[in-house]
This record gives C-alpha cells, structure tokens and sequence, in this order.
C-alpha cells in the first residue's frame, strides 16, 4: 500500500518498535529505526568535510602559491559549499534521525537542500570546465563579469524548478506521513529529479570531451575525466537505489550506503580539484612550483596554451584574469618578442623536460637554474618589471620623445 494513503490527520507519536513492525509488514522489508550506527555514519561524513575544509582552508592561506592559485578557489569553495549543504538534505531524506519536530518538515530538506544543492553542486562544476572550454577552446576571457553572470544563471534556474516543484501538490512530490513518521517521495518526483541530474552530467561530459585536447600544467583533462567518471558511478547508484529498492530509507544498510556514497564522491570531486598541488605543495614546495611554472613557459611558445606574455594579446592565458581585454585597451607594449629573445624558449636548445620524465621532479629541477619569474607571462609574475629593450624590438619609446617642457627639460 502506497504510503500517501496513509496520510491524514496529526496521530500520537508511535513507538519505535510498532513503527519497525508496521512497516516491515506493509513493504516486506526489514525496517528499522535510526539508532547509532546513524549517528556514527554522520559524525563520519562530518569529519570528511571537515578534513575537506581543512585542505580548502590551506589553499587560502597559500593563495600566492600559483599552482593553487589556478584552481579557481572561488568556485572550488562553492562547489564545497553546496556539497555540505546536499548532505545536510540526505539527513532527513535518507531518514538518519527521527523526523519530528523541525526534520518533518520534509520538503524543506528533500527539495530545498538534498535536490537544490545536487543541481547546484552539478552547475557550479560545469560552470567551471565551461570556464576553461571558454578560455581553450573560444580563445575568449573568463571575466569576473563572467563568473558572477554563471553565478546568477545557477541561482535562478536552480531556484525557479524549486519554486515549481514547491507550487505542485505534496502528494505529487513530497510529503510528510505523520501516522509514518515518513517522508513520502513519491515516484515521479523522483523520476523527474534523477532525469534532470542526468541531463546537466550529459551536458558536463560534453565539455569534457571539448577539453581533451588540453594537455598542460594544470591537467584539466584528466581532472575532468576523473570527476565525471566519479559521478556517473554515483548517478547509476542513485538511479537503482531510487527506482528499484524504493524503500531502502527503512533499511540499515542501503540508507546508510546512500549517503556515505554521495558525501565520499561530492568530496572526492573537491579533492581531484585542489588534492595534487596542495599534496606537492607540502612536500615538493619550490621544486613543484619551479617544475610547473617552466612547464607552463614552455607550453606558451609551443602553442600548448598558446599563453603570450602580452596582456592584451589573444591568447589564452592573458585572457584567465578579473579584468578582461578592456583593461590593457590602452597598452601598446608588446612583451612577447622581448620575452621569447631573454627566456630562450624559442631556441630549441632550451628544452628544460625533453630529457626528463615529467614525473620526475627532483632530478628534473635540480639540474636547472632557479626560475626566472620574467620567463612567465604577466598574469604570474610575482614582480612585475619592464625589460631593457633589445635592439630593433618595439618599446614604448619607439616614437622618441614627447615635446619639451619651457625649461628645456625632456618629459615622458
């Protein structure tokens, strides 16, 4: 008997042991209460996020380390965000404390945080290889403007299905069955959700595959198919525990199961973004650093990136800042050709990895000079300084000499 016939008016709370003997004999399963293996899975997953927490907090506080710097933090703290969120949902939708008081009231918890935040979480991390499809693959910037017009389009689609779905009757989508002391979920709400999860996941695997050709210092690629390999895996698992075992929030084990799986993948995502720099940055601090920064010169110059040191050029890295083209619309210096004439990388004996496993970082740096910050394009250089012009190389001087001053003095 399906459980929305059972709704009806508030009824004395039952005991835990009737509750278990009465649905058990309804579904045919073997029912039990939240107990202390509940409490134990969450205090579990609490203490993954906060380990989680704990490596985003380090990355903030190593900022300047460009490695973490081009992880795009904003977004990674967000994507963060929204996962904790999602598990807070999972308490009450997967049923891991009694749902009484403020946990009955189910739609809050079910709609509001458990299937919100899963769309956000699966937005925000499109929005962010969309970003690099954006700077890649268009040849276009990925502004700040940018980032803030993705964050408005997150929001208000997310927002608006919610709103739909809060308007649409209970007993079409969730409800709370106080004779129960059940969130109902009903069939077709669950459908739809699962549906619309796998449409933004279809579409993230897209851009993906539109990153394939990345090849770099910052491995997008294989992040990429990592996280999405991550979440098809959780997609199929929702799938089936949703739409075969339909009433596993009544037993142990799969209810259990469900939400270790979403909080392990939701901070597995986070891990595959910020793990591997912040793993090398506490153990192979300068050497990775030098390691990635020669890495990313010499991917300019052979038009991996195609990144130029020019900040109004139209290459891909000049494009990775908060200002966009329209900041530089005034600049006329060039520092490509002076770049490439001081750094060498344009002269095939420089080739600092060509002998090297790239994996090996000890016996690749340790046989190399101490990085040249002016070798990087602007976007990275710590001190920014302008080179002494090389004779028949354009400079801002090219022109000569404004007109004296009355004193006779020369003014630039």
């Amino acid at each position: 008997m399906p459980v929305t016939e059972l709704r009806g008016a508030v009824q004395p709370r039952i005991e835990p042991s009737t509750r278990e003997k009465m649905i058990s004999s309804m579904f045919g399963i073997d029912a039990s209460n939240a107990d202390n293996d509940d409490t134990t899975t969450l205090i579990v997953c609490a203490c993954l996020f906060g380990l989680t927490a704990i490596l985003l907090v380090y990355c903030w506080c190593n900022y300047n380390y460009r490695p973490i710097r081009a992880k795009n933090l904003v977004w990674t703290s967000l994507i963060y965000l929204s996962t904790v969120l999602w598990f807070i949902g999972d308490i009450t939708t997967n049923q891991h404390v009694r749902l009484v008081g403020v946990w009955s009231r189910c739609k809050i918890w079910v709609l509001w945080f458990r299937v919100l935040f899963t769309y956000v979480f699966a937005s925000m991390t499109i929005v962010r290889f969309y970003a690099l499809d954006r700077v890649f693959n268009q040849k276009k910037p990925f502004t700040t403007r940018s980032s803030i017009i993705s964050f408005v389009v997150v929001v208000v689609f997310n927002v608006t299905y919610c709103l739909v779905n809060q308007l649409i009757s209970d007993s079409l989508t969730v409800g709370y069955v106080p004779s129960l002391e059940v969130c109902n979920i009903t069939m077709a709400f669950r459908i739809a959700a699962i549906t619309a999860q796998w449409v933004l996941w279809i579409g993230c695997g897209v851009l993906i595959f539109r990153l394939r050709n990345i090849q770099s210092s910052f491995n997008e690629f294989y992040e990429s198919i990592a996280i999405f390999v991550v979440i098809i895996g959780l997609l199929l698992e929702t799938t089936v525990t949703n739409l075969h075992y339909e009433y596993y929030v009544f037993e142990k084990k799969r209810r259990i199961e469900k939400t270790v799986v979403d909080v392990v993948a939701g901070t597995l995502v986070v891990w595959f973004f910020i793990g591997h720099p912040v793993f090398m940055s506490i153990f192979y601090r300068k050497e990775y650093e030098q390691r990635w920064l020669e890495r990313l010169a010499k991917d300019g110059p052979s038009n991996t990136y195609n990144i130029s040191s020019n900040p109004n050029g139209t290459t891909a890295y000049a494009k990775m800042n908060d200002f966009g083209d329209s900041a530089f619309n005034n600049s006329h210096i060039d520092f490509d050709k002076n770049d490439m004439i001081h750094s060498g990388y344009g002269d095939a004996s420089h080739r600092p990895f060509d002998n090297h496993d790239p994996l090996d970082i000890e016996g690749t740096l340790n046989t190399q000079a101490p990085y040249n910050d002016n070798l990087l394009p602007i976007a990275l250089r710590n001190n920014m300084n302008i080179h002494t012009p090389v004779l028949n190389t354009p400079t801002m001087f090219s022109s000569g000499y404004m007109d004296p001053a009355p004193d006779g003095r020369h003014v630039l």
